[in-house]
């Protein structure tokens, strides 16, 4: 589980003295205790949703690195983008657009999905299926594009 691997690689960080491998690791541990502890948690976290936070603290990242950047603070930006890529190291490899439409074609055809009505239907098993692997923005374009 992702949450016991991060728990193990704060105590390596720790010994090898990595101040920013350990500074997003210790973030990373607080959002997925926050999340853990959430009420309807009933204090588990699998891997889905854990990964699930992982994007969001990766897109996150990059957002406050843009920031950063419009404001010419390289500084801050170089350590938001240091702290991104260790939360990336936990994310699977993306997909290819490719890959993406051909999984989500694989879906509508499992589901009998034929017009854009049916796009929640397709988005929740598509969501499910990509979870780390595809942005939700993506998804839902690919989605959209298929059903039209």
């Amino acid at each position: 589980m992702l949450f016991e691997q991060v728990s193990k690689d704060i105590v390596a960080a720790m010994k090898a003295k990595d101040k920013v491998r350990l500074e997003a690791l210790r973030n990373i541990k607080k959002v997925f205790i926050e999340a853990k502890t959430a009420p309807g948690a009933n204090d588990s976290l699998d891997d889905a949703a854990a990964l699930k936070i992982l994007q969001k603290l990766a897109k996150q990242g990059h957002d406050s690195a843009s920031l950063y950047k419009s404001q010419n603070r390289e500084d801050l930006a170089e350590a938001e983008l240091a702290q991104v890529a260790v939360i990336e190291s936990y994310l699977p490899k993306p997909l290819s657009v490719e890959e993406i439409e051909a999984i989500v074609k694989e879906i509508i055809s499992e589901t009998g999905a034929s017009s854009i009505k049916e796009m929640g239907k397709v988005m929740g098993a598509a969501n499910k299926k990509l979870a780390g692997q595809a942005d939700g923005k993506t998804i839902s374009d690919i989605v959209k594009k298929l059903l039209a």
